[in-house]
């Protein structure tokens, strides 16, 4: 029998070593995972055009992160959620998600939220797309609909909030009634069907706990968690959604 040469990567996070076995042979860690969901990204912004349907975007997301190393989608085997004009402001569980039969338009929103994972290992990783011109914007500063480049500025906002104000004794709750806070009085509305925030990065969807009323449960205390406002004017037909993954390194917020 040829000798099988396995490499082992190891991940260190607040004192721990996570390692998992993934399909190419090696191991991957959730720097990886999310790694996948950002490269994928990036792809789609450059091969998005206008007359593309929704489900073609999502099978190839799909597509683009099985090849650069997921072997499964962790939320409900979707590796792709896309929405695009009025429907950014929908938020439903993917147990019941089904991608709309749209086309891109030439000016057209787009949010797409990606789910890759490999044995167990999760990425997450969201954004809302702005296409003008038949192009997509890249520079929120470039933006020329002032209505979508409000919201795309006012997450950025709420991400560098977070930043600002978590500390490794901010709990899951305390955080859940700062920015909600904050959405109001900058008169956005929080968009999520289950007024949440975000959640932690698990091994299992059931395990996941969340930025929610009553959970008090410290940031710091698990290794990572995701911040995903998803916003709206009130009564605008437009949402928005940037999503990343944090964890905590020696006390400080870090975007993974």
């Amino acid at each position: 029998m040829p000798a099988i040469i396995v490499l082992i990567r190891q991940h260190l996070y607040n004192g721990l070593i996570d390692w998992q076995y993934c399909k190419s042979g090696g191991y991957m860690n959730n720097r990886e995972a999310q790694f996948i969901a950002k490269q994928t990204m990036n792809f789609i912004k450059k091969n998005i055009t206008p007359g593309m349907k929704l489900a073609q975007i999502r099978k190839m997301c799909e597509d683009k992160m099985m090849a650069l190393g997921a072997d499964s989608f962790w939320y409900w085997n979707v590796g792709a959620f896309v929405f695009s004009g009025n429907e950014t402001t929908k938020s439903i569980s993917g147990k019941v998600y089904k991608t709309s039969d749209r086309c891109i338009k030439m000016n057209d929103i787009v949010t797409i939220d990606l789910s890759p994972q490999c044995n167990h290992i999760w990425g997450d990783y969201a954004r809302t797309i702005i296409i003008e011109d038949g192009h997509v914007i890249d520079d929120i500063n470039c933006i020329q609909n002032a209505e979508w480049k409000a919201g795309l500025l006012m997450e950025l906002r709420l991400h560098q909030e977070l930043l600002e104000y978590a500390d490794d004794k901010t709990t899951f709750e305390d955080l859940f009634y700062h920015m909600n806070t904050r959405i109001i009085s900058e008169e956005f509305v929080n968009l999520d069907f289950l007024g949440n925030l975000g959640h932690s990065i698990e091994k299992r969807s059931e395990d996941r706990i969340y930025i929610e009323k009553g959970n008090r449960t410290r940031l710091s205390d698990i290794p990572y968690f995701t911040f995903e406002p998803h916003i709206s004017r009130p009564y605008s037909l437009y949402g928005y959604k940037h999503e990343n993954i944090y964890y905590f390194e020696k006390g400080k917020l870090k975007v993974l």
